[in-house]
């Protein structure tokens, strides 16, 4: 087993899941999404970002562009979240805008975990 491999498939699968675990719940309720949830979802998929790089198979290259996309759009949700803070948290309107851009994020890192996927299915040992 190659340990490289383990701890690049463990960071795209987390990356995928903290995203996940973010967006669950009201769109609109602030009581439902921990900001400190999208926080580590920000750090954990920079981590991913970080892995992809250096492979420069095509493969490698959209591997890239999934996680470059995931974390612009989570970045844009903290920032989001920063602006519309107030004492009670962001109201419903500025959270339907942050857990829809969480939404993105799930989407380019479903992308990208299928990818993986995919090409492990198709490579021979």
């Amino acid at each position: 087993m190659n340990i490289e491999r383990v701890t690049f498939g463990f960071f795209i699968i987390l990356a995928l899941t903290f995203s996940v675990v973010f967006v669950a719940g009201d769109i609109d309720n602030p009581d439902h999404h921990d900001v400190w949830v999208l926080t580590i979802a920000i750090v954990v998929n920079l981590i991913a970002t970080g892995l992809k790089l250096g492979d420069r198979s095509n493969v490698g290259a959209l591997l890239l562009a999934t996680a470059l996309v995931a974390d612009l759009l989570l970045i844009g949700a903290r920032v989001v979240w920063i602006v519309a803070d107030t004492e009670v948290g962001p109201d419903a309107d500025a959270m339907a805008t942050i857990v829809s851009l969480g939404y993105g994020a799930v989407v380019a890192n479903v992308v990208s975990v299928a990818m993986v996927v995919g090409d492990t299915l198709m490579s021979r040992r």
